[in-house]
């Protein structure tokens, strides 16, 4: 079965759907067109089974190098027409050949988003250890070699034809008295300024937070106002990545995402959802209205600064597939992201902007959940069909036989126990 006779079976049922939808709702003209250009990048990292501290559980047919990564990734943007661009974190995933590597990327129809630093953990043949602390690291030595690995990062992504570098860190502490805060964050930023005067001129930083884990007493850039003082610091190049699963419990989020995008400081996102903390669980699985409403506050922030939606802020998933086939979780979350980007997009900002001008608190719900509420899905399966993507990607992975497929050529599932 091929993409044209998987959707010829389908089209009779979705053209129903989708008439009934225009009928019953009223449809910007543009709306079609901005999920068509809405791309999100998918991490090298979440093509295989993930894992918690206690094991993994492989599924089987899990990409064993970079190219089949590629090609993974491909397969999921030749499904959904959406996750035109790959992700890499270094240096779980270096090119040898970066001509080569970019080439293969551009024959799935991808190119490289973020390239992801990787200063909180322990490398082979490592000098100096992190386990300290990496930008923050009372030792100077330290310090070098984690500004030097993300110099070095910045050139792997300069070869791949990447435009961001994306900083995470586990610095931090885990007892009182430990750290001293006030040391901490000047050396971190002082690390963070010899990182950015490495960036091309029309590069960008996105410096991420995360509020614990792996340390359970202090995190040093531990939420969105140490990101955003830092990178006010550094320059216009640097921004702040908020991940919707490194926050403490019941942050409003969409707040702080209205508030970054106010200030010109949103610089990407990472999609997952949560239930108890940074859970890398599938976008919209738990908490879909809190994904509507950060969209919600994404779509008028961005329009009130006349911003590209799909163009000035970085749009990636980073989740972790523990029990799930890895491409059939991301093709979950990307549907759930296309879905909460366009009811967003249905939301009536008029009748919203007015019920708040009179403080009809009433009438202000009822417009947000009435765009929540409206089943879109007709709407994101038009414009993947439009663009030459299924109607049904994850009906049309399981019916094609795909992953019996990648299975048949890289290797039957291997269980792993206790780590």
């Amino acid at each position: 079965m091929n993409i044209s006779d998987h959707n010829g079976d389908l089209l009779g049922k979705h053209q129903r759907h989708l008439q009934f939808l225009l009928s019953e709702i009223s449809v910007p003209g543009d709306l079609i067109q901005k999920l068509k250009d809405f791309q999100i990048a998918i991490p090298s990292w979440a093509l295989g089974t993930g894992g918690t501290r206690f094991g993994r559980f492989s599924g089987g047919g899990e990409p064993r190098n970079l190219e089949e990564k590629i090609a993974d990734v491909g397969l999921l943007h030749q499904l959904n027409q959406s996750s035109g661009a790959i992700s890499l974190h270094i240096p779980w995933d270096i090119p040898t050949d970066p001509s080569a590597t970019k080439a293969l990327a551009a024959q799935h129809g991808l190119a490289f988003d973020a390239v992801n630093s990787n200063t909180f953990q322990d490398q082979p043949n490592q000098t100096h250890s992190y386990k300290f602390g990496s930008l923050q690291h009372v030792s100077k030595a330290t310090r070098k070699q984690a500004i030097d690995h993300n110099i070095e990062v910045i050139k792997h992504g300069i070869s791949l034809g990447s435009k961001s570098l994306t900083v995470w860190l586990s610095d931090g502490s885990c007892f009182p008295g430990q750290l001293n805060f006030r040391k901490a964050y000047q050396r971190t930023v002082e690390s963070l300024e010899e990182i950015y005067a490495a960036l091309p001129a029309d590069w960008q930083l996105y410096l991420e937070y995360k509020a614990y884990e792996p340390n359970f007493y202090s995190t040093t850039v531990g939420d969105w106002g140490a990101s955003y003082s830092m990178v006010n610091k550094l320059g216009p190049k640097a921004k702040t990545l908020v991940d919707l699963g490194h926050h403490l419990p019941n942050a409003n989020i969409e707040q702080i995402v209205s508030i970054l995008l106010m200030e010109g400081k949103l610089g990407g996102f990472h999609f997952n959802d949560s239930k108890y903390g940074d859970d890398d669980l599938t976008a919209g699985s738990i908490k879909p209205y809190q994904l509507f409403l950060i969209f919600n506050e994404l779509v008028d922030g961005m329009d009130a600064k006349g911003m590209n939606h799909a163009k000035d802020v970085g749009w990636m998933i980073d989740a972790s597939h523990n029990v799930k086939d890895p491409l059939e979780d991301l093709m979950q979350s990307v549907e759930a992201i296309q879905m909460a980007y366009a009811q967003a997009l249905l939301v009536d900002k008029h009748a919203l902007d007015q019920a708040r001008e009179e403080n009809d608190v009433v009438k202000c719900q009822e417009i947000l959940q009435a765009a929540f509420r409206t089943d879109v899905r007709p709407l994101v399966a038009q414009a993947r069909l439009e663009l030459g993507g299924a109607l049904d990607p994850l009906g049309y992975f399981r019916a094609s036989g795909k992953r019996a497929e990648l299975i048949k050529n890289r290797g039957e599932k291997t269980v792993a126990t206790g780590l």
